[in-house]
């Protein structure tokens, strides 16, 4: 990524909020996420989250809801969808890499909980950045909209097997004569 972040909200380890926390992004972030994600519009975005340390590790919990404009996968028109989205994040220190050649750098084993952990340097961590990725992976990259059906139809899209190209290729085929046994 160059430049500025679209959504960055910097969270202090030492200065963790004691209560839930609306995060909310303005008008000009919304706007960097939607070109982000390739939708029209993010009209609305809010993450209530809690903070909360483990020692080092800072667990954030809570939910993501959003009002975005996308681009139906079969007709292309815009049409709205509502996200609402748990927040289960784990924010870890990073880990230094094992030397090459030592027991501990030629596998790696990873559990459930590892795939949701996020690792932070220092004293600091982007929950902005973590709630950006949360969004993205809420959004249905193959949503229909309510014209679906309707541009299925006029552009032949119905899913039977007709016409494709393993009917093109059996017409290049020469037509065997009724009386060949062979």
């Amino acid at each position: 990524m160059t430049g500025a972040p679209e959504f960055e909200r910097i969270i202090d380890i030492r200065h963790l909020p004691p209560t839930a926390v609306e995060i909310v992004p303005d008008e000009a972030e919304r706007r960097r996420l939607a070109g982000r994600f390739s939708l029209s519009a993010i009209n609305s975005m809010v993450a209530k989250v809690e903070m909360i340390a483990d020692g080092a590790k800072i667990n954030v919990t809570g939910r993501i809801k959003a009002a975005i404009i996308q681009a139906c996968a079969i007709s292309g028109e815009d049409f709205p969808v509502k996200i609402d989205e748990p927040v289960n994040l784990r924010f870890i220190p990073r880990q230094p890499v094992p030397a090459p050649g030592t027991t501990d750098s030629d596998e790696i084993e990873l559990t459930a909980d590892d795939c949701d952990e996020i690792e932070y340097d220092g004293l600091t961590f982007d929950l902005g950045e973590a709630l950006a990725q949360t969004l993205a992976l809420a959004i249905d990259p193959f949503a229909e909209g309510p014209d679906a059906d309707r541009a299925r139809a006029e552009h032949k899209l119905s899913g039977e097997a007709t016409g494709g190209a393993f009917d093109a290729l059996a017409a290049l085929r020469p037509a065997k004569p009724e009386n060949d046994q062979g």
